[in-house]
């Protein structure tokens, strides 16, 4: 098999990945053991971790603790849905096309926008996608990205946009508010500007007023406005079709998906104009008639062009899977909840929020909010005479995950809380009296 490969040693398979992140040793793994004792194994190793609702998690960042309806849980579990993998040939069920399709039509309906694919892995894949296809369609390479991005989604749209030649400039936030610096991005726009990626709510948990101008701003300088948004947030805040974003893109995990180390989670990606359709990455589930039976409903994928498995080198886009599955879990929990129930969802958020954000304010040495801009669900707490990963660590030890250091982004020793529907006033005074402890 080598002399076929064209090698000397297995190693020289290997020689694309650089000697300074090899491992170079053998791998610990214990001689084979009878399943008892590997389950004994297993189960130890498990129960190490410090997993909700064990342990309290107030941590968010893009990954946030919401309810999960046990009926959310009973519907995507059903064989139909739960075993048809990835289904994007031409011959999938109706059923699943069905589900697929009322997702589209959900999404579209709550973001304000005209068409909804069906789905990506991610936000950060989805945000990844949505700079890449900007500069597709406007023949520019400049991009700017509000430097309150979540740090992960910021890293994974350099990883996306770099092969493309596409040059990844910051506009700065403001330090008091937290929001988006409107003066640097005035003076950042240009003629040769892709898009403006900003978040809303953003990484801070802190709410962009200034969105429809930002967007303004964008499409004034022939580029494109993009959003990244908190699907939760929707029950309180305007829609990105509302304030002239051009394309939506966010998290779906809060939808019904629960926490599960990194995933799976759910891409949500949307445009505003119907033209812009044709070069989005994903598929578009469309509804027609059977020609036979005109009176008939009848579900069909209509666009799945771009992508690797069908047009190989010429594909504009590397997705050949999605989120199928977890794209049911979210129509399924947005019909459940309907629109009364996802706004008081909305309204129970940002109360506890605040509560947690003012009673945390009231321990010596921290300041809470850190930001003065109106926030959602998460807000940022600064530490007066403590360090953020020494906090952070403290209150994991007295079984409360939260805090997770900010520093890098904010600039001060500090720390990102999220607060949800899931927690009571009970758990923000364990969380509060942990933290006293704890800085």
């Amino acid at each position: 098999m080598l002399r076929k490969a064209g090698v000397a040693t297995l190693d020289d398979l290997f020689s694309d990945i650089p000697d300074g992140v090899r491992l170079n040793r053998p791998l610990r793994i214990p001689e084979g053991g009878s399943e008892y004792q590997v389950r004994r194994d297993v189960q130890a190793r498990l129960s190490q971790n410090k997993t909700p609702p064990g342990t309290l998690c107030f941590l968010g960042g893009g990954v946030w603790p919401h309810y999960v309806p046990a009926a959310v849980e009973s519907i995507t579990s059903r064989q139909e849905f739960y075993t048809s993998y990835t289904p994007y040939q031409a011959e999938v069920s109706q059923g699943m096309l069905q589900a697929l399709f009322e997702y589209q039509s959900l999404m579209c309906d709550l973001l304000g926008m005209e068409a909804c694919n069906s789905s990506l892995y991610d936000w950060a894949s989805a945000a990844g996608e949505a700079v890449r296809m900007a500069g597709r369609v406007t023949g520019r390479s400049r991009v700017l990205l509000g430097a309150n991005t979540g740090p992960q989604r910021r890293a994974v749209i350099q990883t996306y946009t770099e092969p493309m030649g596409m040059r990844l400039e910051t506009v700065a936030f403001d330090r008091a508010t937290g929001q988006v610096d409107q003066d640097d991005l005035k003076r950042k726009l240009s003629d040769d500007v892709a898009c403006l990626y900003f978040e809303n709510p953003n990484y801070f948990g802190v709410i962009e007023d200034e969105a429809a101008d930002m967007a303004s701003m964008a499409r004034g300088a022939g580029a494109l406005a993009v959003a990244g948004v908190d699907p939760i947030s929707l029950s309180l805040i305007k829609e990105p079709g509302a304030y002239g974003i051009d394309i939506a893109v966010g998290e779906g995990q809060p939808l019904g998906i629960p926490l599960n180390y990194g995933g799976p989670h759910l891409g949500i990606f949307a445009v505003k104009d119907i033209k812009l359709a044709r070069s989005m990455p994903g598929r578009l589930i469309g509804l027609t008639t059977p020609a036979a039976d005109q009176q008939k409903k009848a579900f069909a994928m209509v666009l799945q062009a771009r992508e690797q498995h069908i047009r190989r080198e010429g594909a504009m886009s590397n997705v050949c899977t999605n989120q199928s599955l977890m794209a049911v879990a979210a129509a399924s929990y947005l019909s459940l909840m309907g629109r009364e129930g996802f706004r008081r969802l909305g309204e129970t958020v940002i109360a506890n929020s605040h509560f947690a954000a003012k009673r945390l304010s009231r321990i010596d040495g921290v300041v809470s909010p850190h930001f003065k801009g109106s926030y959602f669900k998460e807000f940022v707490v600064s530490y007066k005479n403590a360090k953020a990963d020494a906090v952070f660590r403290r209150l994991a030890k007295k079984g409360v995950l939260a805090g997770s250091p900010t520093r890098m982004e904010v600039g001060s020793q500090s720390g990102l809380y999220c607060v949800t529907e899931v927690h009571t006033k009970e758990d923000i005074e364990r969380l509060a009296g942990a933290l006293e402890e704890a800085v």
